[in-house]
């Protein structure tokens, strides 16, 4: 019987990709970047140790949302204050922070500890077409 091996942070080789999100449902982009970003796509998935690639989104100003959501989607924050609670639709949010939407839906599909956090650090959203990751050689990758 042969050993399941297990990938050791020195052996991790991680690949650059670059995501188009123009006309793509936001959740729909948002587990397929979760999903690189956690290297589950790899033959050699290692659950403890972050595996995952390079993801650069662009064009995240142009995504989309379906049936009303642009008007009933909430993004809420919090003073930490008494009666502190801030509330802005999908809409808003686009106009004020294009990127927001695309890292906060992936930031949620991504486990909820260190690793979790080691693992965002490897996004990066565009909200135009231009990125400075041209010397990375990323490849395209296709979202379905």
């Amino acid at each position: 019987m042969r050993q399941t091996e297990m990938l050791r942070k020195e052996d991790v080789e991680r690949k650059w990709y670059v995501i188009d999100a123009e006309d793509i449902p936001l959740g729909r982009l948002a587990t397929r970047v979760a999903s690189v970003l956690s290297g589950k796509q790899n033959p050699f998935y290692t659950p403890h140790i972050d595996s995952g690639d390079y993801v650069i989104v662009i064009n995240a100003d142009k995504i989309k949302l379906t049936g009303n959501k642009w008007e009933d989607k909430k993004y809420y924050r919090h003073s930490g204050y008494p009666g502190g609670l801030k509330s802005r639709n999908a809409k808003e949010v686009m106009e004020k922070f294009p990127t927001r939407m695309v890292e906060q839906a992936v930031k949620g599909m991504l486990p909820k500890t260190a690793l979790g956090r080691q693992m965002y650090r490897k996004l990066f959203v565009y909200a135009s077409e231009t990125h400075p990751h041209g010397a990375q050689m990323p490849e395209v990758l296709e979202v379905k």
